[in-house]
């Protein structure tokens, strides 16, 4: 089964898939989607949702894993992450993919053992679970490796 993670944003949004095998879990895939800042608000969600489908239409993914809108106190950025989410979701849509949805804490959760995790520590243990020789410097991308691996845990106790 292979699961894409997504941490959908304006500016970045990092997308992974990982290859889910009985015993093993594999990576076979990351990248980060950068916007130009100085483009329009439409085009640059153009941009995440034309790279996003590509993604999707290259590793055909069983299932998009997608985190959940958390709470921010700037209302603005939260409006801009749930535009990024809707385009994962048209994205996945179009494809006819279906969608699982995790909280932050879900995910930190399935990856270390702590709700509460830092974004640092997340990163560290979805590299080492994942067993990556190398370390994204991109959050995004590691946090769409965790939203992924955060699926694929919850898929082997169904």
């Amino acid at each position: 089964m292979i699961i894409a993670g997504v941490d959908p944003g304006i500016q970045n949004t990092g997308v992974a898939g990982l290859q889910v095998h009985k015993s093993s879990i594999e990576l076979i895939k990351y990248e980060q989607i950068k916007t130009n800042a100085a483009d329009s608000f439409e085009k640059r969600l153009k941009c995440i949702y034309d790279s996003l489908y590509q993604f999707i239409e290259k590793f055909s993914p069983e299932v998009l894993a997608l985190e959940q809108i958390f709470y921010s106190r700037n209302v603005k950025v939260a409006l801009k992450m749930g535009h990024a989410r809707g385009i994962s979701l048209l994205a996945a849509a179009n494809r006819s993919i279906p969608v699982a949805e995790y909280s932050p804490r879900e995910v930190k959760l399935a990856v270390t053992g702590n709700g509460n995790a830092s974004k640092q520590q997340v990163q560290k243990m979805i590299c080492h679970i994942l067993n990556l020789t190398s370390i994204p410097s991109q959050y995004d991308v590691t946090d769409a490796m965790a939203i992924a691996y955060c699926h694929s845990q919850r898929m082997r106790f169904k």
